[in-house]
């Protein structure tokens, strides 16, 4: 017998006794047949070997090509998925959003018994249906309030996209028609195509029930989330109207067991949403094996960059919200914190002519300790931002309470980021927050104040010229005091509170004596430097809550809170002596004297509305003017019970107060 070659296919040969042999070989192993009779015998055996091994290089290449199909949709898939992640990492109100809607979508598929390629289609498309939201713009997604009907039609164009975006991808089932139509309603008045009842796929069905009812559930920029209770309520209120009645029976009857499933879902390792698939080779799906921790880092990467985008457009929402610098800063404050944390936060304002800064708004640990500061320019933490406008970080804020002379305080705050704040140039002042750990901030918290504090100092500084307006507006320019306009207002409101608590307030009502002689014999500047004096020494005599309104010309009023007519009169005489011991230099070596005359009106005993007492004071005011002047030209008077001159009649001087005495205090007129 001859040896075969290991690598001969078949050989055909003849025994010494004449027979026929057969050597098959496969691979490296050689099998030999017995001794056969016959050539066709050997014929048919060589047929049935090279038919066997068509089938089989046929059968591989199938093989081959149906895995590298596989392959094809897997990597598919996987690149999908990746873009959803993301797209749903951006999204910070429902970052298990597409988690739960595919938990959901797929049980109440399964329970509505569709095929095993259906369920794959409702899975995928679950996890794909708002990858349109590409086409919608970044703000209209983050919207905390209502849209307006422009972009309501921006947002109606994420399922056509989506659709188009997939469509192209070669899926084994149906995945483009459920996302195209998973904004559909039942009664026909869904988007994009207004289909109605069953026209709609039965996997888009399902998506619209397991979408609204993830939507209600969940916080949103423009609403709070609804209680499991009140959303399966309104989901059985919209059944037959929005959504299609047999899909949610079928999620009222399994919501507590998919509610579970989505539980321990979203409890497992990995941010990936996918169930875990296998294909028809038992192997796991790529896409919905665990991400790595690289995985991990991008999505909360685009997660926080998101973030950042939406608490900036927060604050900028936020800022132009309020006039007032503290109410301003409170709100700035609120929304801070997502993107810098802080234990304080505190706003510091320069003021150019002392050459310092001055905290005006703190909040958070030992808030009143730094609402209290005050540091010179180059001094302490802010004192070298507003110096240098550069920023600090990590810098020590111990050094801002030893600039500003609190070094017996300990404070507990650790690390400080302070930053500067500029208008057009000009230094608006600095923005700091502080953290009771060391070393706690970072480049990228730096940054971010940074972007904020840019905001913040065109905002501010228009709050510092409305206060400064509104200030002025109140604001007597030549005395300083509080003008009429201020009085009536704060009158308004002592009234109303006196009656609420049933308590008294007094009016006092004065007038400089022969204020018009110091004009006429020295000069209107004389005269108002004479004014500023007697304004000073009525500011320093009565108590920090009440008040001195320079009312017009030479007239003076005085509102004391909480007082009756024995302190009111004890406190005119006061007032009195006080102006009576200024020595008043009109020019160098010539003194003047100055005197005032006062009236007084007490509430409710002399009048309920601020134009009666101001009526009543007035003529209490001109008849203590004249008994002034008769004491001084050394003319008795009768005294009345008032302790004021009564019979001498005086030009200007009131008997009686009249309706049209009342309607011209009212104006301002005494």
């Amino acid at each position: 017998m001859r040896s075969v070659p290991p690598s001969a296919g078949i050989v055909i040969g003849t025994s010494l006794a004449g027979g026929a042999w057969l050597a098959l070989s496969f691979g490296s192993r050689v099998e030999f047949t017995p001794p056969v009779l016959g050539t066709a015998s050997l014929l048919v055996a060589a047929l049935v070997y090279f038919g066997h091994r068509a089938y089989r290089v046929y059968r591989g290449r199938l093989d081959g090509e149906r895995r590298r199909a596989d392959d094809m949709a897997v990597l598919h898939l996987a690149t999908m998925e990746a873009l959803a992640l993301a797209i749903d990492a951006k999204d910070q109100t429902a970052r298990s959003h597409l988690q739960r809607v595919q938990v959901y979508a797929t049980g109440i598929a399964r329970g509505l018994g569709m095929s095993a390629t259906d369920i794959e289609g409702v899975r995928t498309a679950a996890l794909l249906h708002d990858i349109g939201k590409l086409a919608v713009p970044e703000h209209i997604l983050s919207k905390p309030g209502p849209l307006t009907h422009e972009e309501f039609q921006k947002v109606r164009v994420h399922p056509q996209v989506g659709a188009e975006i997939i469509s192209a991808v070669p899926f084994p089932y149906p995945v483009a028609p459920l996302i195209l139509s998973h904004h559909e309603r039942w009664d026909g008045k869904g988007y994009p195509q207004g289909l109605k009842g069953e026209e709609i796929p039965l996997g888009a069905r399902i998506l619209t029930v397991v979408d609204y009812y993830h939507a209600l559930t969940s916080d949103r920029p423009y609403h709070k989330g609804m209680t499991r209770a009140a959303a399966l309520a309104l989901l059985q209120q919209e059944a037959g109207r929005a959504l299609d009645p047999s899909v949610v029976a079928m999620f009222l009857k399994l919501e507590g067991d998919l509610a579970a499933a989505a539980a321990r879902v979203e409890g497992a390792a990995g941010p990936r949403l996918s169930l875990e698939p296998t294909n028809q080779h038992g192997r796991p799906v790529a896409a919905s094996r665990p991400a790595s921790p690289k995985s991990n880092t991008v999505f909360e990467d685009i997660a926080l960059a998101h973030r950042e985008i939406y608490a900036l457009y927060e604050i900028a929402q936020t800022m132009g919200t309020s006039l007032g610098v503290s109410d301003t800063m409170a709100l700035i404050s609120s929304k801070l914190s997502s993107l810098v944390p802080f234990s304080s936060c505190a706003l510091f304002l320069f003021d150019e002519e002392v050459d310092t800064l001055r905290c005006r708004f703190a909040t958070g640990v030992e808030a009143d300790a730094i609402g209290a500061m005050s540091v010179r320019a180059g001094q302490g933490l802010s004192g070298w931002v507003a110096r240098n406008r550069r920023p600090l970080v990590n810098a020590q804020p111990s050094a801002e309470f030893a600039a500003a002379g609190l070094t017996t305080l300990a404070t507990t705050l650790q690390s400080a980021l302070v930053a500067p704040l500029v208008f057009s140039e000009r230094l608006i002042g600095t923005l700091a927050v502080y953290s009771t750990q060391a070393d706690f901030y970072t480049d990228d918290h730096r940054r971010l104040l940074d972007r904020v504090s840019e905001q913040a100092a065109a905002v501010l500084n228009n709050s510092i010229v409305f206060e400064q307006t509104q200030e002025d507006s109140l604001t007597d320019s030549l005395t300083g005091l509080p003008n009429t306009r201020f009085m009536f207002m704060h009158l308004t409101r002592e009234l109303a509170r006196a009656e609420r608590l049933k308590a008294e307030v007094a009016l006092l009502v004065m007038d400089l004596d022969s204020f018009k002689d110091i004009n006429d014999s020295h000069g209107h500047h004389v005269g108002d430097r004479a004014l500023r004096e007697v304004a000073s020494v009525l500011r320093s005599a009565i108590r920090p809550y009440d008040i001195c309104v320079r009312y017009a010309g030479d007239e003076f009023i005085v509102v004391l809170s909480g007082c009756g007519a024995d302190e009111a009169d004890r406190k005119r005489l006061e007032l009195q002596r006080t102006v009576d011991g200024l020595l008043f230099e009109a020019r160098p070596g010539r003194r003047l004297p100055l005197a005032i005359s006062v009236g007084a009106a007490i509430y409710p005993q002399d009048g309920d509305t601020y134009e009666a007492l101001l009526a009543t004071a007035d003529s209490r005011m001109y008849r203590d003017k004249s008994r002034r002047k008769q004491r001084a030209e050394g003319v008795p008077a009768a005294i009345d019970a008032d302790g004021v001159a009564v019979g001498v009649p005086l030009p200007g001087v009131i008997s009686e107060i009249t309706e049209i005495d009342i309607q011209r205090a009212g104006f301002g007129v005494l």
